[in-house]
C-alpha cells in the first residue's frame, strides 16, 4: 500500500508542524508513460528533454518547509516537506542519517545477484533494513535482437568492504548525461570510519597465467571497455554475458563485438575457452573470463588445464564498506556546473554533510499536479538547502521510492508516491539498518 508517513507512524511518533498538510495524499492520478527511452526511469523523457529551458541565471529551489518529523529510531529522523521549481509545486521525503549514533549502518540493498532486479520493498525486507530508497541508473531496456536487458546497475557497488560489480563506460550508462568532470565510476558510500563520502571507485585488476598477464577492466557489468577482459563470477546470476561485448565506450547502441572469446577458470585452473559467449548460473569458486578485441585473443591463448590468477581490487583515497553509484550533482556546498536545467521529474539523491557524520536520503515525488518534480540542477540546490556538502543524483522517474517502518513494524511500507503508480523494479537502493 502506498501512503505517507503521517498516516502510517501516526501512533504518537509523527509531529505535524503548524499549518501543515500531508505530502502527497493518495489518489494521485497516475501520469501517462512509464520509463523513459533512457529506461530506468531516468526521468529524461522526450517531453522533459525538448522542454522550456528554466530561466537564464542561479538554479533556484524554494527552501524546503517541512510538514512532519518522525524519529525511526536513535539517529533516524524521517521529514516530509513542501517546495515548489519550475514545474510548481512539489511534495518531497527526507531521511537523515547520523552515521555516528551506536547500531546504526547503512549498507547496498540489492537483489540474490547483480543481473536481477527487485522492488525496494522486496529488498528492504528481505534484508530487514529499517527504511531505503532506490539506488543506480540500470540497464532495463536493449534494441538489440538476442541481447537480453541485464538489469544490472551502471555503477560500482560495494557490500561490506568487497567489491561486487564495477563501472560501465560512461558512453554506456543510462540516465541523464554526466555533467562536466563526473564520470560512471562515481560513488556514494560510507567507510570503516563511519563518515559518508563521495568518491571515485576505478577497477585495476590482472588475469595471470605464467608469462602472460592480460589487464581485467570489468566486474560483473554489462558493459565492457573496448578491446578489454572483464571477470563475472557467481554474484553475476544466470542472464546472458553477451551484453557485455555491445556497445562502444561512447556510444551505447553501436553494434557487438564479433571478435568474442570467453575463458571458464575452476579453482585457478582453466576448464574451457570458446568464442561463445554464454549464460547461466556461475558456481562458487568459478569465474568467467570474457574478451572483447584485442583482449580475446590474448584470452584466446589459455589452454585448458592451465594455472590462472584473477585478482581484482578498487583504488580510491579511502576504503568504502558500501558504496553506490550516481553521478555527483554537489560538491564543497555547491551545485556542479552542467547540470541539466530541464525536465522537472521524480527524483532521488543522497547526500553527506561537511563532516561526514551525517547522510540524507532524498526524494521527490513528480508527473502529477500535486508534485511536479523537480530539474537534476533544482535537485542539487534542494539538497544543499536540506544541510549537505556533498551529493549525487540517483535513479529518478518511476524508479524514484522511499519505504520505511517503525522499529516495532515487521515490513515495510512505500511513503512516497512512485510515477508509475506503483513501485518498480529496481537494480539497487540504500539501505538504512539498526541493532546488531
Amino acid at each position: 500500500m502506498v501512503t505517507r508517513i503521517a498516516a502510517a507512524l501516526a501512533a504518537g511518533t509523527v509531529v505535524v508542524l503548524a499549518g501543515a498538510v500531508p505530502a502527497g495524499a493518495a489518489g494521485t492520478p497516475r501520469p501517462p508513460g512509464g520509463a523513459g527511452p533512457d529506461g530506468a526511469g531516468s526521468g529524461e523523457r522526450p517531453d522533459a528533454r525538448s522542454g522550456t529551458a528554466a530561466p537564464a541565471g542561479p538554479v533556484a529551489v524554494a527552501p524546503p518547509r517541512y510538514t512532519s518529523v518522525t524519529r525511526l529510531a536513535p539517529g533516524v529522523v524521517f521529514k516530509t516537506f513542501e517546495t515548489s521549481g519550475m514545474g510548481g509545486p512539489v511534495l518531497g521525503d527526507l531521511l537523515d542519517v547520523d552515521l555516528r549514533a551506536p547500531g546504526v549502518r547503512v549498507g547496498l540493498l540489492h537483489p540474490p545477484v547483480v543481473a536481477a532486479r527487485r522492488t525496494v520493498s522486496q529488498m528492504a525486507d528481505a534484508q530487514d533494513a529499517l527504511a531505503g530508497v532506490n539506488g543506480d541508473f540500470f540497464n532495463v531496456s536493449e534494441t538489440r535482437p538476442g541481447v537480453p536487458a541485464t538489469g544490472a546497475a551502471s555503477g560500482p557497488e560495494v557490500e561490506k568492504g568487497e567489491p561486487r560489480k564495477a563501472a560501465v563506460p560512461n558512453g554506456q550508462r543510462f540516465g541523464p548525461a554526466l555533467p562536466p568532470g563526473t564520470s560512471a565510476e562515481d560513488v556514494i558510500g560510507v567507510g570503516a570510519d563511519r563518515r559518508g563520502r563521495v568518491a571515485r571507485l576505478h577497477l585495476t585488476g590482472t588475469i595471470s597465467a605464467g608469462d602472460v598477464t592480460v589487464p581485467l577492466r570489468g566486474l560483473n557489468q554489462y558493459a565492457l571497455p573496448v578491446g578489454t577482459a572483464g571477470a563475472f563470477t557467481s554474484q553475476w546470476g544466470t542472464v546472458s554475458r553477451l551484453r557485455a561485448v555491445c556497445g562502444s565506450d561512447t556510444r551505447r547502441n553501436d553494434p557487438c563485438d564479433t571478435d568474442t572469446a570467453e575463458v571458464t577458470v575452476r579453482q585457478g585452473v582453466v576448464v574451457k575457452v570458446t568464442d561463445t559467449i554464454g549464460e547461466g548460473a556461475i558456481p562458487a569458486g568459478t569465474t568467467v573470463l570474457v574478451g572483447r578485441g584485442k583482449a580475446a585473443g590474448e584470452l584466446r591463448g589459455l589452454r585448458p588445464g592451465q594455472h590462472v590468477r584473477v585478482s581484482y581490487r578498487f583504488t580510491g583515497t579511502k576504503r568504502l564498506q558500501f558504496a553506490i553509484g550516481g553521478f555527483p550533482i554537489l560538491r564543497d556546498g555547491e551545485p556542479l556546473d552542467g547540470l541539466d536545467p530541464k525536465g522537472p521529474a521524480p527524483r532521488t539523491a543522497a547526500g553527506v554533510s561537511g563532516d561526514g557524520r551525517h547522510l540524507s536520503l532524498l526524494v521527490v515525488d513528480g508527473r502529477s499536479a500535486k508534485s511536479g518534480g523537480l530539474t537534476v540542477a533544482e535537485l542539487a540546490a534542494l539538497l544543499e538547502e536540506t544541510g549537505a556538502d556533498d551529493g549525487i543524483n540517483l535513479d529518478g522517474g518511476g524508479s524514484t521510492t522511499f519505504a520505511a517502518r517503525r522499529g516495532d513494524e515487521s515490513e515495510v511500507t512505500v511513503r512516497n508516491t512512485p510515477s508509475d503508480g506503483a513501485e518498480r523494479a529496481v537494480a539497487n537502493g540504500i539501505g538504512v539498518f539498526t541493532g546488531s
